[in-house]
This record gives structure tokens, sequence and C-alpha cells, in this order.
């Protein structure tokens, strides 16, 4: 094990015994291939196994392992030692609820994701015998981008909006909701527009766009928003010139 050792700072939070979060330094042995994911569990496995934390993968699949790191909303595993020679410190994702030390609570994110209703809304009905929904590579190229997102919650951690208004809808949710708009086999997109337009939509964006410079797949939620909040604002001029009882459609 290397004699050279690097500075991680956790920010604790224990409710059993924290009245609020505290910091507390660690000492990890360096190596220039150890990522930030890596310290974390050497804290727990040598020396501190109170610390919690969150992961699964270890390649930045499964968005479990986000935090602040430096300040920055970080996919751990995806950050290394060598990045940060002045040291490194770590603290639960900014604008969630700490459920203890760097784990959060996602209860809310979760929601939200749901809200967007994350699933194709066929056209119309249609048999099992009539076959597949078909659809090219050029119509999969269209909201492939924006299929890519692995619910990390780092666009919310860097979102001013979220952290003021919790209930904004946010960045990765509005992304979502965009892939299944693109979809060529849904016929969803009036009914996600009522969310879109509301109070807790598009417009609570100031188009900082820090959400997409974080985000560990290049999703680009912003892109996503402002696309969105040209359709509603397309959506509310086009009411005034539709036949009374119609419904308008985002693409």
């Amino acid at each position: 094990m290397s004699e050279v050792t690097a500075k991680v700072s956790v920010l604790r939070y224990r409710p059993e015994q924290d009245s609020e979060p505290v910091w507390q330094d660690y000492q990890v042995p360096y190596s220039d291939d150890m990522s930030v994911l890596g310290a974390l569990n050497y804290i727990k496995d040598e020396l501190d196994g109170t610390v919690s934390l969150r992961w699964s993968c270890r390649q930045a699949i499964c968005g479990s392992c986000g935090m602040m790191v430096n300040g920055k909303p970080s996919l751990a595993c995806k950050t290394f030692l060598r990045d940060h020679p002045e040291g490194i410190k770590v603290e639960a994702l900014a604008h969630f609820p700490i459920e203890r030390d760097l784990v959060v609570v996602m209860d809310g994110f979760m929601d939200k994701l749901q809200k967007v209703k994350p699933y194709l809304i066929p056209k119309e009905a249609r048999s099992l015998d009539e076959g597949e929904y078909l659809q090219t590579p050029a119509e999969m190229d269209l909201y492939a981008q924006f299929a890519g997102c692995i619910n990390c919650g780092l666009c919310y951690a860097a979102c001013p909006q979220v952290g003021l208004n919790p209930d904004f809808i946010g960045p990765g949710a509005i992304a979502l909701l965009h892939r299944y708009n693109l979809d060529s086999r849904d016929g969803g997109s009036a009914e996600r527009m009522a969310l879109i337009n509301s109070e807790v939509g598009v417009f609570n964006c100031t188009a900082v766009g820090y959400c997409s410079e974080v985000c560990p797949k290049m999703v680009d939620p912003a892109n996503a928003v402002n696309v969105n909040k040209v359709a509603s604002a397309r959506d509310y001029f086009f009411r005034f010139m539709r036949p009374e009882g119609t419904k308008g459609e985002c693409r």
C-alpha cells in the first residue's frame, strides 16, 4: 500500500447523534488510479465502518454514487484523487434531504419522474395480432440522447431553481418527458403538456445550463427544457386558434 496519503474530508450526518452535519477528515493511501468511490470504500472498510454511502456498479452506469465532490455534483466512481491534488471534500448531493452521511432521500425525485408518464402511450388501441410497433433507426436517433439518463440526480443538485423551489419538476424529469414526446410510437405528448405548462413546469428554469454541464451521460437536460419552453409557448398561443375542445400536441 502506498505510503503517500490524500486527505479526504467527509461531511458526516448521523441523525441519532448529530444536530447538524459535521466535517470529519481521513487520510487515505494515495494511488494514481484511485477514484473518490475507492477512497470512500477504503475509509469504510479500513478506517471507519460507520460512514454511509450508496454505490453499486463502479462504472458510471447505475448513478448510485452521486455526491458533491469539492462543491461539484459528481459521480464518485468517475472522479479521481489525481484530479484534486489539493484534497477532496465530499458531501451529500445538494437540494436533497440527507438521510445519513452521503445518503440522500430520493423519494421526491422519483415522484417527479413518475409525473411525466415515463412510458409509451399508444396513439391508438392496437391488438397483439396486429403486430409490433415498428421504428426506424433514424426515428430512434431523435430521442436516443435523452434516453441515456441514469437517474443519478446530479442535474438536480446543479439546478439553482430546484434549490429555491423544491416543487419544480426539474431538468431530469423534463429530459425524460422529452424522450417520450420524441418517440414516434408515442401519442401522449398532449397529456404531458399540462405538466409542462403548470406552475412547476419548464418556466421555472432560468437557463443557467449547469445541469447539462454536470451530466455524466451528456443527456443535455437544458436543451430538453429549452425545447419544451418553446413547445409550451406555442401551445399557449395555439389554444386561441384551435377549435374549442381540441388538444395540442408537443413534438
